[in-house]
């Protein structure tokens, strides 16, 4: 095998994996699912599922792909030969395929925001009526998506370090200093108490087995697990790394973003009047509207879009680079040319999402927009179904001394806490998936 390319440190790598979990999981997708279900109940659903679940899970596709060295299908064939595991990893290529696909479409939103806001018209608009106008835009959304996936496609196939790394590095903490900026604005405005009772003071009796469904395919979504992507950038980690502690780290900035995101949103969106249950575009109509609020708010509203966009490329980064690294194989000279195909084919395929708004918005799927019935098979049955196969494959397939030495490397040795996190990968893990699909569709209501 050709020299595998690897992170160059630690906080880099961290930074990447963050980059890909935080994106538009928390705060394009956190603020929007947390204000149609329930706010403060979704909110403490998805921090127990992210803790007990996710972040397990996490630490297993860290296992898997650390420990080969390899993408996310021949990593299942390196530790499973000769049997159907490689399976796995093939579904994580193709559901990243269809994530990537209308994930593009939101990029494509933000772009096009970013660029009214060079001109000067997003001050003082009417923001709900604009984004519709711009989502129902055929042409505006397939240019501005064509455009997000080549951004994606020339970071992308610059490779680990001199792409991907290079630019989580300066951009990430730039997104989150900027985030506590915001909500200290947002909580400061008049009436924006109501915003932070909704976020923080549960109500149980909005509770139901598709909130708990929902709350779990956002842990999975946000953290970027059950479709082998963690796998993939585990495989560029250095064997000297604590993958326990890179986990939670990770797990850690996401709760803390979505919380902020959270902050940022919702008392913003009781402040000025508008419903917290708007669904995919509440991002793009109560931001503008802080900003409209604050000194210098159109330059503010410029440097927060582009931070946006940096979020979304990010995760976009680590979506593309599962599908490249699976075609690849460590053959360096054909990562440009497979890139550019990957990329344009994600593309083609994003088309009737882009457009399910406008002229395709009378096709309906199970009762669902193109674009929502792909989020959705995505987001509430790809990532659950992968993740409980990932808990399966580590805690039942792999042997338990193999796991724990992989864990153990650059520690002082595993314990204790090994032990919490084995019964979880095996027991908790599963059967927390399980009972919660089952409730979603009524077996256990």
């Amino acid at each position: 095998m050709k020299n595998h390319e690897q992170w160059t440190s630690k906080l880099g790598f961290i930074l990447a994996a963050a980059g890909s979990a935080i994106g538009l999981g928390a705060i394009w997708k956190f603020p929007y699912m947390a204000g149609t279900n329930g706010g403060a109940i979704f909110f403490l659903l998805f921090i127990i599922l992210t803790i007990l679940v996710g972040a397990p899970i996490l630490i297993a596709e860290f296992v898997i792909g650390r420990n080969t060295q390899r993408d996310a299908v021949r990593a299942y064939r390196k530790l499973a030969p000769q049997t159907n595991w490689h399976f796995l990893g093939l579904a994580g290529v193709t559901f990243s395929f269809i994530l990537l696909s209308f994930y593009s479409v939101v990029g494509g939103w933000i772009l096009s925001y970013l660029v009214r806001s060079f001109t000067g018209r997003l001050a003082n608009a009417d923001y709900g009526n604009l984004f519709n106008d711009i989502i129902s835009n055929p042409a505006e959304v397939i240019i501005s998506q064509f455009i997000f996936i080549v951004i994606t496609i020339l970071v992308v196939k610059g490779g680990v370090q001199k792409g991907i790394e290079r630019a989580s590095k300066y951009l990430m903490p730039a997104l989150f200093i900027f985030f506590i900026v915001l909500a200290i604005r947002s909580v400061t405005l008049e009436g924006s108490a109501a915003g932070l009772e909704f976020l923080l003071k549960p109500d149980f009796s909005v509770m139901s087995g598709e909130t708990v469904l929902l709350a779990l395919g956002q842990a999975f979504f946000t953290l970027s697990v059950g479709i082998s992507v963690m796998v993939t950038y585990a495989s560029y980690l250095s064997k000297s790394e604590n993958i326990a502690k890179s986990a939670f780290s990770v797990a850690g900035l996401n709760i803390l973003i979505c919380f902020l995101a959270g902050l940022v949103i919702f008392p913003a969106v009781f402040a000025l009047g508008f419903e917290p249950g708007q669904g995919p575009g509440l991002v793009f109509v109560v931001l503008p509207a802080v900003f409209n609020e604050m000194a210098f708010g159109s330059i503010f509203l410029i440097i927060f879009l582009f931070l946006l966009l940096f979020a979304t490329l990010t995760s976009a980064f680590s979506i593309l680079e599962i599908v490249v690294a699976v075609l690849v194989k460590d053959e360096k000279e054909k990562r440009g040319k497979i890139t550019w195909i990957s990329g344009m084919l994600i593309f083609l395929v994003g088309v009737p999402s882009a457009l399910s708004f406008g002229v395709l918005s009378d096709v309906q799927i199970f009762g669902r927009s193109i674009f929502d019935a792909a989020d959705f098979l995505v987001s509430n049955i790809g990532l659950p179904v992968g993740a409980f196969f990932i808990s399966l494959f580590v805690g039942y397939r792999l042997p338990r001394q193999l796991v724990k030495e992989e864990l153990a490397l650059g520690t002082n040795g595993v314990g204790l806490l090994f032990d919490i996190w084995y019964f979880s990968i095996r027991y908790v893990a599963p059967i927390a998936i399980v009972i919660v699909f089952l409730n979603s569709i009524g077996i256990l209501s």
